[in-house]
Formats: structure tokens, C-alpha cells, sequence
């Protein structure tokens, strides 16, 4: 993704608009101030998809490598140095989201560098496939321990503004599940994190049944979105109006109206995604800048800065979002992107990229990246026909 950097206004049709671009001489004044702009409806202003060949880039592959890394762990917690029957395996992949027409052992067989595989007969004397860890693989999983144990604070700093941007600080296990991935908790956080602080969180019970996770108490100093930060850092720490980080693919070519609205859009209040807004009215372009800034916040809490629209969509209750909330990913191409590959949707953060590479690196990034190469020679050196599985042992 090419981007030509302007440090004001609106430099071009092709345009990466500076994160901190100062507003306040032309922000609404305070006396006017909330009751003036409440007037402002929502603006008919859409928008148009324009592919980005280097954010896609940056999304392929995501869907098998996540399976990937998921049961690596839980091949893992269930015989480190063993074989696992496929049947074992196959009781957790909904977890995996991996195609259903996709067979799980069809899919283990085409990372060998990953799992290698071998069978056993059962009484009937049928092989039945069964997979345990390369030693390559072992030793990523241990060093992806080791770095989960590491930053392990920051793990739990995440969890907590996530869970600090919803009513009343909780949300339902399996939304989390749906999160922990991109958000790098650990697979088994159930197990291995939340009894580590139980003055943080606790498990309860939702009125609907489901099992939810709740925040016991609320963290000021977490209470601070990542915009509100790099304009601090930017010496702007007075301003009500932050204007988002915008940056559009070369040949996205703006019409004058949508760029006069976009401008005066970028200048209205922003309020913090840990602040109430039940006093915004959500058919104006100040409530818009809002569920905008959630979004922002809540990508800013994912490891990779992205995560699958799908994810989001049962965030509306919990986030105290409108219908249709999910209309700003469309509506703003300029802070989100969203990618089809992998025949899904991702929504993917813009600012946080340069062309297809992450600017600020978590250091489980890294190690998913080495993931991915080596799933990439495996699949590579299995196509030439280097890796044959071995034949079936006797009965377990």
C-alpha cells in the first residue's frame, strides 16, 4: 500500500493524513459544544471498496495458520511428546475454523514440518491416523510459552480494557474465545490466567445461561484509548476534537464532497470508547465518531491489528452499540480496511501498517511468523512428494 504523508488538510486524491492534525482553531467551541453539533444528522456519504493488494498480503494465509498454532497447543496439553489419534483432535475443531468440507487429517497432512504423522490399527484393521509435534514445532510452541509468560501483564492489561469497554465490564466466554487469538491470550486463559488474579477477574453466570467473564474494578490508567495517547505524545493534550489517522490506497480517488465531509467530520468531538455516550444521539456523525473510535480502540487491542467482521458482530449489546454498528467499516476506508480473503472478511487496522508488515511488532507476531514459514516449507516440500508418513503400528 502506497502512501504519500501530508502534515495538514487534504494534499490529493491519494493521501496518508497526518495522526495528529490540529483541529482546535476550527473545533466547536465549548459554549456551543455538544448541544450544536447533536444537531448534525448522519451524512449520506458512502464510500467505495478499493482492493489492497498489500493488506491482503497481510491477511492470507491467517485462517490455516491460526488452526495451525491452536492445535499445536492442544496436541500438546494432551501428549507432548507423543502421537494423538485424529478422533482426539477432531472433538476440537470447532475451535479451529477451518472449513467444514476441509478433513482435519487432510488438513494436519499438509504441514509435515509441523505434524508428523503415523497410524495405528484398530480392531477392525483399519489404519487410524495419528499426529504428534516435529521437534521444530515443539520448540516454537515452548518459546511461544516462554513469551506468553513474559508478557504476561500485558496479556492481562489487554483483557482488561477490552472487558472495560463493555457494560458493566463483562462480556461471555465465548466472545472472548472468538477474540483470543487476535488479542494473543493463551489457549487454555481459562486455566492458566484467570485464577492467576482473581481480584481482576471473575466467572459468572449471564442471564441468558452462557458462562461470562467479569472486571471487578476499573483501572483508571487503563482508561486511556491509544489516540488519546499518540496525541499526547504529540503534544496535543488539550484538544476534544482528535482527528483519526487516514490513509488511502494510491488510485482511491476521492470525490470533493466526500472529501469536505470526511474534514469536517475529522473535527468533531471525539469521545473516549471508556467513557458513557448514552447522552449521544446515534443519527449523528458525533455518535458515528464515537462507535469510530471503539472500533479503533478495540483493533488497537489485537496483537496483529485485525480481526475477522465476524468477531465483532455480537459486540452490539455489550458495546451499547445501534444497529448496524458494523456500517462504519464501510463508511471509513480510510481508518479500516476490509479484506475477503480467505473467504471471510477481516477488518483490518490502516495506520498500523507500512505495505503489508505490521509498524509495532508484539513479540508473539514474531513468533507466528516463524510459524508460518515453516508451515510454508512443509507444504512446499510435501507437494514435491519429500515427506512420506510412516506405516501403521499396531493396535493402541
Amino acid at each position: 500500500m502506497s502512501h504519500v504523508r501530508v502534515t495538514s488538510g487534504f494534499g490529493g486524491m491519494t493521501v496518508w493524513f497526518s495522526s495528529h492534525v490540529r483541529v482546535s482553531s476550527q473545533c466547536f467551541k465549548r459554549e456551543r459544544g455538544f448541544f450544536y453539533v447533536q444537531k448534525f444528522g448522519l451524512v449520506n456519504v458512502k464510500l467505495k471498496w478499493v482492493k489492497d493488494k498489500a493488506l491482503d498480503a497481510a491477511v492470507a494465509g491467517r485462517r490455516n495458520l491460526c488452526a495451525a498454532c491452536r492445535l499445536v497447543s492442544i496436541i500438546f496439553s494432551i501428549n507432548p511428546h507423543g502421537y494423538v489419534p485424529v478422533y482426539h483432535l477432531t472433538r476440537h475443531r470447532e475451535q479451529l475454523g477451518l472449513h467444514h468440507d476441509l478433513k482435519l487429517s487432510t488438513f494436519l497432512r499438509q504441514y509435515p514440518t509441523i505434524f508428523h504423522e503415523s497410524s495405528f490399527l484398530d480392531t477392525g484393521g483399519t489404519p487410524v491416523p495419528m499426529f504428534r509435534l516435529t521437534s521444530q514445532a515443539m520448540d516454537l510452541h515452548k518459546e511461544e510459552c516462554k513469551i506468553l509468560v513474559q508478557n504476561r501483564m500485558d496479556v492481562v492489561d489487554r483483557l482488561c480494557k477490552l472487558l472495560m469497554l463493555c457494560k458493566d465490564m463483562t462480556l461471555p466466554l465465548q466472545t472472548i474465545d472468538q477474540l483470543k487469538w487476535d488479542m494473543g491470550l493463551p489457549c487454555d486463559y481459562h486455566q492458566s490466567l484467570l485464577p492467576q488474579y482473581p481480584d481482576l477477574f471473575s466467572l459468572v453466570n449471564l442471564s441468558d445461561d452462557r458462562d461470562g467473564l467479569k472486571l471487578l474494578s476499573w483501572n483508571e490508567d487503563l482508561a486511556v484509548s491509544n489516540l488519546r495517547k499518540s496525541s499526547a505524545r504529540a503534544g496535543e493534550t488539550k484538544d476534544d476534537c482528535l482527528a483519526f489517522p487516514i490513509g488511502f490506497t494510491r488510485g482511491f480517488g476521492l470525490k470533493r464532497k466526500c472529501m469536505k465531509w470526511l474534514q469536517q467530520w475529522q473535527q468533531l468531538p471525539y469521545t473516549s470508547p471508556y467513557r458513557d455516550a448514552s447522552h449521544l444521539d446515534p443519527r449523528t456523525d458525533v455518535s458515528e465518531k464515537r462507535i469510530v473510535g471503539v472500533f479503533h480502540e478495540l483493533l488497537h487491542l489485537m496483537i496483529q491489528k485485525q480481526t475477522e467482521r465476524k468477531n465483532v458482530s455480537n459486540l452490539r449489546r455489550p458495546l451499547a452499540l445501534p444497529q448496524k454498528f458494523t456500517k462504519v467499516f464501510e463508511r471509513h476506508p480510510g481508518i479500516f480496511y476490509i479484506s475477503k480473503k480467505c473467504d471471510t472478511q477481516t477488518v483490518v487496522l490502516r495506520e498500523a501498517y507500512d505495505g503489508c508488515q505490521l509498524i509495532e511488532r508484539h513479540p508473539l507476531v514474531e513468533i507466528r511468523g516463524t510459524y508460518a514459514a515453516l508451515m510454508k516449507d512443509g507444504y512446499l516440500a510435501r507437494s514435491r512428494g519429500l515427506y512420506k508418513k510412516e506405516q501403521a503400528l499396531p493396535d493402541l
